[in-house]
């Protein structure tokens, strides 16, 4: 791993967070990111979108969402060529010290089911599947 950075996104990199996705991140059941969802998250919490850089290319994504109750992770993501390095890793360690920073107690990641390669780097940070509960979603009409 050369000169790997973590740290904030910045706004002028959106666009390429946006392109790095669709390399890297998978879903195909959820709803297609949009530059003007992302530009949103960002104004909201501009911290919150912590990336991976190596030189110039971005290589991991997670963003660690507070609401000032609960920590949230989501869209942990590794660029496809440097997977088991690490780096998944290094970007849940930040987003927990962001969510001690806010004296936060717990933390939900959202897995999908059907990928079983992400299951293995949570459950080897300490994450467990909660039996108990099943989340709910609502497409907003706009």
């Amino acid at each position: 791993m050369g000169a790997l950075i973590l740290r904030a996104a910045s706004l002028e990199e959106l666009p390429a967070v946006l392109g790095f996705w669709q390399l890297a991140a998978e879903n195909e059941s959820r709803p297609p990111d949009t530059s003007d969802a992302v530009a949103a998250m960002f104004r909201r919490d501009p911290e919150a979108l912590i990336l991976a850089v190596d030189g110039a290319e971005i290589v991991g994504t997670i963003i660690a969402g507070w609401d000032g109750w609960r920590c949230h992770l989501y869209r942990l993501a590794v660029a496809p060529w440097r997977r088991r390095e690490g780096i998944g890793g290094l970007l849940i360690a930040a987003a927990e010290e962001r969510f001690r920073s806010f004296g936060g107690t717990r933390v939900d990641a959202m897995v999908l089911d059907e990928n079983p390669a992400a299951h293995g780097i949570w459950a080897a940070h300490g994450y467990r599947r909660q039996p108990d509960w099943s989340r709910w979603v609502k497409p907003l009409p706009r």
